[in-house]
């Protein structure tokens, strides 16, 4: 395990520590909103606004997984297709993403399925494209099936995400072919066991752009998520070489991460997108983030300190 990943696995650790979380919920607020358009919907549709100024598009996430009930389910499924909803009725490209798990499929995969055919029946009526975020790997067959039935049911807008960290994910990959899945290629951001997961940055980084040209060689729509330099380089080289249209693929980062980056590559006429989440279950998600850079960690305990 190099450095990078030990970093990463001590902060997601001491993250489930009950004193660590209710300090950040209490103190950390104010950082968090770094990351996090804020508690509400309307606050996120701000958001949208001030990114599309600099023809940034959103990708609107309300924050939340692993529910315990059904009737939690439920409520997220209202808010989400709220969301859809109040996001159609704005004149800028509909983007949301999701995860299974607020919709109840540690429960059960037909009330995930279930659930899910209610928000993409109303996300068709305005044009919403609706991502499946993917979880960590005890779920990642359980997500593909129920991804499966969606497809073979018709819903077309949807897609899911593939974690670039796990050892299953370019047989996955080549699973999802045939179905012309849009994908979404990220890293990978949970804590996972060496049986499962890659340890070392470096092939993390390098499993990550095989993923994205096997999809694109295959004429898959990918999403391309990541704010490393090198592979945003090498990506855009490798495409242009290859006479792979922009309309083919797109860059994905995250809210309040490289912004700077996220103009330049939409002034450079690729289309960018922004990762937005917004709600009040925020505190998985932030510790995510911070585990991902120290500097990161530094930033979260000056405004522990100083809160």
């Amino acid at each position: 395990m190099d450095l990078n990943q030990r970093y990463r696995s001590f902060v997601l650790a001491i993250a489930q520590n009950p004193g660590i979380k209710n300090l950040v919920l209490t103190r950390g607020r104010n950082f968090a909103r770094r990351f996090i358009a804020g508690d509400t919907l309307e606050e996120a549709l701000r958001v949208v606004e001030t990114l599309e100024r600099d023809k940034v598009h959103a990708i609107l996430d309300l924050l939340g997984e692993m529910v315990t009930s059904e009737a939690q389910a439920q409520q997220f499924k209202t808010e989400i297709v709220r969301l859809v909803q109040e996001f159609g009725a704005r004149p800028y490209p509909k983007y949301i993403a999701l995860k299974l798990t607020q919709l109840g499929l540690d429960l059960s995969e037909d009330l995930a399925y279930s659930l899910m055919v209610e928000i993409l029946a109303e996300a068709r009526k305005v044009d919403c494209f609706v991502r499946i975020d993917m979880e960590d790997s005890p779920r990642v067959d359980a997500t593909l099936r129920v991804y499966r039935r969606l497809h073979e049911a018709g819903f077309d807008h949807t897609g899911v995400v593939l974690q670039s960290y796990l050892k299953r994910t370019e047989q996955d990959l080549q699973n999802l072919l045939p179905l012309k899945t849009p994908v979404r290629i990220v890293k990978g951001a949970y804590k996972e066991p060496a049986e499962v997961a890659f340890q070392d940055k470096r092939m993390v980084d390098a499993q990550f752009v095989v993923l994205c040209k096997k999809a694109l060689e295959n004429g898959l729509y990918t999403a391309i998520a990541s704010h490393d330099p090198y592979i945003l380089e090498e990506m855009k080289r490798w495409t242009a070489e290859k006479g792979i249209g922009r309309d083919r693929f797109e860059f994905q980062l995250l809210y309040g991460v490289r912004r700077d980056e996220q103009k330049k590559l939409a002034a450079e006429g690729y289309t960018v997108r922004a990762y937005v989440p917004y709600g009040t279950d925020w505190y998985p998600y932030f510790s995510r983030r911070i585990a991902e850079r120290p500097e990161n960690l530094l930033f979260v305990a000056r405004s522990l300190i100083q809160g």
